[in-house]
């Protein structure tokens, strides 16, 4: 293959999270498929830039030698349509979840988010997703016509299967930054009431949103779980891992996720989860491996989370068919296959 490709992002693609972590993947996928790959790093003040951040990606993303270009859209949906515009060829947007649907946002910044990227989205050559249910929300709600779509779910790598504990506690796992959208106020609220042995290590970066991991611990400190909760910051891949193997069940809280990468990274190692409705709808959780609850609903989970505490046969049945789920996930060299021919689209629409 000969495509020489500019790939897009704001800051630093190395940051722990999600949507990083699945750019960094389908780079380095591409790259093995012999694409030219030049990432470019905007502004880490997006999706608020400056005009001066605004004026700094224009420049940055203009370039006359290159085949295709790929924008995250943690940048695409806040970059002016005049910009858009005068880039050739017409770029793909990549979105992991539409901006506007960040919780916490106020309501006028959530409103302007949303005219912002259903103007950009206009002027994608393609529009690439990470889950069936985001191509469904950026049609419905942002008008993208689905001959522009194109779903490109995360691939899971193999891994070993989770061993659990050996000392009599359940061991919860929750991944994922601290931030408002992620629930992890709803979380240590349900088990503050949840009786039994149990743990929970939460492994996210507290640097994202540095208001919202300061209500986090302020939270555990007044619910007195310091000594059950564990609050481990942003790890290396490898220690990440490690959490994996030694948890019982992973949890999540959050209220939206495009497609839910640590569920998926879970399931991969045959942990029963316990998960939000908006969160299994992406597709990350199998349904019969999962305790499905709606987000927000602390009663719900806590109910959920003390069935699965109290008993062992019922992780055993959700573990033996998160392990068989796991066999049928998707690989990233389909995800890549999948970003090729978006790529292609939007070559055909210059």
């Amino acid at each position: 293959m000969n495509l020489r490709l500019d790939f897009a992002f704001p800051g630093d693609l190395r940051l722990p999270t999600g949507g990083y972590g699945y750019d960094r993947r389908v780079i380095a996928e591409l790259r093995t498929l012999g694409a030219q790959v030049r990432e470019i790093s905007l502004p880490a003040s997006f999706p608020f830039p400056s005009p001066d951040d605004l004026e700094t990606s224009r420049r940055l993303l203009t370039n006359d030698q290159r085949d295709a270009l790929i924008i995250d859209g943690l940048a695409f949906g806040a970059l002016p349509e005049e910009t858009i515009y005068a880039l050739a060829p017409k770029p793909v947007a990549l979105v992991h979840h539409p901006l506007c649907l960040e919780t916490g946002l106020e309501p006028l910044r959530a409103d302007a988010l949303r005219a912002s990227e259903t103007r950009a989205l206009a002027h994608a050559g393609a529009v690439l997703v990470t889950s069936r249910m985001t191509a469904d929300i950026v049609a419905r709600d942002f008008g993208v016509h689905a001959s522009k779509l194109f779903a490109a779910e995360p691939g899971i790598d193999r891994a070993p299967r989770a061993t659990g504990s050996s000392d009599g506690i359940v061991r919860l796992l929750s991944v994922g930054s601290l931030l408002p959208r992620k629930g992890y106020g709803d979380l240590l609220h349900a088990l503050s009431g949840v009786t039994g042995e149990w743990s929970l290590t939460i492994v996210g970066s507290d640097e994202l949103d540095p208001d919202c991991a300061r209500s986090v611990k302020g939270l555990r400190a007044v619910l007195g779980l310091p000594a059950r909760v564990a609050l481990t910051g942003a790890l290396p891949a490898e220690a990440v891992a490690t959490h994996y193997l030694d948890a019982d069940v992973f949890v999540t809280a959050s209220h939206f996720e495009g497609y839910g990468m640590a569920i998926a990274e879970a399931i991969a190692r045959g942990l029963p989860v316990v998960t939000t409705r908006e969160v299994a709808v992406a597709g990350a959780a199998p349904t019969d491996a999962a305790l499905v609850y709606p987000a927000g609903d602390v009663g719900a989970l806590r109910e959920r989370l003390s069935g699965i505490v109290g008993d062992a046969a019922l992780r055993a049945r959700l573990s033996d068919r998160a392990w068989a789920a796991a066999q049928a996930q998707p690989r990233w060299s389909d995800a890549a296959q999948t970003m090729l021919r978006a790529i292609e689209a939007a070559r055909r629409a210059s």
